[in-house]
């Protein structure tokens, strides 16, 4: 075959689209836009081979504007600029729809690039990403776009496409393929949901199967394929994201055994970075100011296994994850901040006070002139009460201290120092 299989039987119409019935079913909100013709600026979130670029160039196809494709992994800001510099040409006269694959490798200025066209109509932006957009996605492209969830196939979906991809390869070679009923189902158990997955499986068994009048794949064939390809299913496959939060949750809950374990998994797949972030992100978030000194402790232990690289990387990784599992927890800085962003993100806060800023003269309409700032250093213990926050939000409370030996020390001391 020229084409990958997964190509080949790439659906046409949205009512041949295996899975995503709760987007795509009739009288679903996704559905109900496709089907008005009137598309949106949309994210599509999940992982890989369950629809979201087949469902996209579906879109691209029935709304009459041109499609342009960029995957984020290799497109850069001079890709951005030869799509912008289409517009209000002849073939864009219905707009240009950008079919932007995996948006989370653009940074934040390739995205503020895109936004100012976006914003203005000139071009609908469909995004996939395969993780998750409140994390990687720009706030501002966020806003103003519709974020749906793809999930992973069922196997009975998946046996569907099989079958059809069985078909497909019978008509094109021009000879039967048998393959049993069991080892159909097996294809479509170990592609954890991702059609693509399941008929690359399909077409490696075909390609080692016995041929003659017929080609005859055993069940030993597919045993064998299945047991080479396990590895990287746990790297690729949807499996992959349940193993990185098993990863972080085990450390988290102090399971040093657990997270062990999911740490194998993930160097075993290759998957050093995944590996690496999680780490850093837990010792931060769930290990915290429980024990400070252990974020350039783990710090140093990532940047070891970044320079050593695989095997030896499993060395500095494995000292770091359990320490960190068998670390004390606080997530009061996690929370602090989240409570923080969300009252920037309502609007909820003010003028910075007076005594705070980088000014040193005051207009005439000044009712309090100067400066009037306190230098803690001058004070008993470094310390002087003065107003830091905004006067609407001057009793705000986003820190409270963790129960954790480090933080009440620290409450002690601040304790005795304010008088408090």
């Amino acid at each position: 075959m020229n084409s990958p299989l997964a190509d080949a039987l790439r659906p046409k119409k949205i009512e041949d689209v295996a899975g995503q019935q709760h987007l795509l079913s009739q009288g679903k909100i996704l559905r109900k836009i496709i089907d008005s013709g009137n598309i949106p600026n949309l994210i599509f979130y999940g992982p890989s081979g369950v629809g979201k670029t087949t469902v996209a160039n579906i879109i691209a196809s029935s709304c009459g504007k041109k499609l342009c494709h960029l995957n984020a992994t290799t497109a850069g800001t001079a890709d951005i600029k030869d799509i912008v510099n289409q517009i209000g040409t002849i073939g864009t006269a219905n707009g240009i729809l950008l079919y932007l694959d995996e948006i989370q490798y653009f940074n934040k200025k390739q995205q503020q690039i895109l936004l100012s066209y976006i914003e203005n109509g000139d071009i609908t932006l469909i995004a996939s990403t395969t993780e998750n957009p409140y994390f990687y996605v720009y706030n501002a492209i966020l806003s103003r776009s519709t974020v749906f969830e793809f999930k992973p196939l069922a196997k009975e979906d998946i046996i569907g496409v099989i079958k059809r991809g069985i078909t497909q390869i019978g008509e094109e070679k021009g000879r039967t393929v048998e393959i049993s009923e069991v080892s159909v189902k097996k294809i479509a158990s170990a592609s954890n949901g991702d059609v693509r997955r399941s008929l690359n499986m399909l077409e490696l068994c075909i390609v080692t199967a016995d041929t003659g009048d017929s080609i005859k794949v055993s069940d030993q064939t597919v045993e064998q394929i299945l047991g080479s390809n396990a590895v990287r299913y746990d790297r690729d496959g949807d499996q992959h994201y349940d193993i990185i939060s098993a990863y972080q949750k085990s450390m988290r809950g102090s399971d040093p055994d657990a997270a062990i374990y999911y740490l194998g998994r993930l160097l075993a797949a290759g998957d050093l970075p995944s590996a690496c972030r999680r780490l850093l992100v837990c010792a931060n978030e769930d290990v915290g100011l429980a024990y400070p000194q252990i974020i350039p402790i783990v710090k140093a232990a990532v940047d070891t296994a970044l320079m050593v690289g695989l095997p030896e990387a499993r060395l500095p990784l494995a000292n770091a994850v359990i320490l960190v599992a068998t670390a004390p927890k606080s997530n009061s800085a996690h929370d602090a901040i989240n409570a923080a962003m969300a009252d920037i993100e309502k609007g909820i806060g003010g003028d910075i006070p007076r005594h705070l800023q980088n000014k040193h003269f005051d207009g005439e309409d000044a009712e309090v002139k100067g400066q009037h700032y306190l230098y803690p250093h001058s004070y008993p213990m470094h310390y002087v009460n003065q107003q830091y926050l905004p006067d609407n939000i001057k009793n705000k409370r986003y820190y409270t201290f963790g129960d954790n030996k480090t933080e009440r020390l620290c409450k002690e001391y601040w304790d005795k120092v304010k008088g408090e």
